[in-house]
């Protein structure tokens, strides 16, 4: 199967990622086979490719410097979240992190955002979510948040179908609206 088909199944969480891979005709057994296969491989292999963007570490050090309390909600696992943000010595920047199996549901349902938001003390109408795709962009509309797109990343295409309140073309450039 060719990358950018994979690239296309990317943000909905693993489940769906290995479900619409093995295709309408998989078993249930299958995929529960092999979504637990890519758990532990992912996990194994998270940091291999894995790096922060450029202007990253710059732009949460800018928000830490203004109290600004930052957050991880992906559709990734927790457990593999936790595993990467402390690989690429970042976890000490968020106040928490949730992931695909923290919730009952995964973006674009608001609730994790929603918790976030709740967590930080914050209102929805100071809340910047930001995100690479339509699924973070949608999950800011659904919890009435700030949407902020990058045009790089996994489906920076698909903002052109669900475009964000601000869209970035370097992480440096949300600096101004710290």
């Amino acid at each position: 199967m060719p990358g950018p088909t994979i690239a296309s199944y990317v943000g909905n969480g693993a489940p769906v990622l290995i479900r619409k891979a093995l295709g309408p005709t998989a078993s249930d057994e299958t995929i529960a086979a092999a979504l637990d296969y890519f758990i532990r491989y992912y996990h194994d292999h998270s940091l291999d490719q894995t790096r922060l963007y450029p202007g990253c570490q710059e732009v949460l050090a800018a928000a830490r410097a203004r109290q600004i309390p930052c957050a991880i909600l992906t559709n990734k696992p927790v457990k593999i979240s936790h595993h990467i943000l402390a690989g690429l010595k970042v976890a000490p920047y968020f106040f928490q992190v949730y992931g695909g199996n923290s919730f009952a549901t995964k973006k674009p349902d608001p609730e994790g955002l929603l918790s976030l938001i709740r967590e930080a003390n914050v209102s929805p109408a100071h809340t910047y979510m930001i995100g690479d795709s339509s699924v973070d962009i949608q999950t800011a509309r659904n919890a009435q948040t700030f949407a902020v797109g990058l045009t790089y990343g996994l489906q920076p295409e698909s903002l052109i179908t669900v475009p964000p309140d601000l869209l970035l073309d370097r992480m440096e450039d949300l600096l101004p609206y710290l």
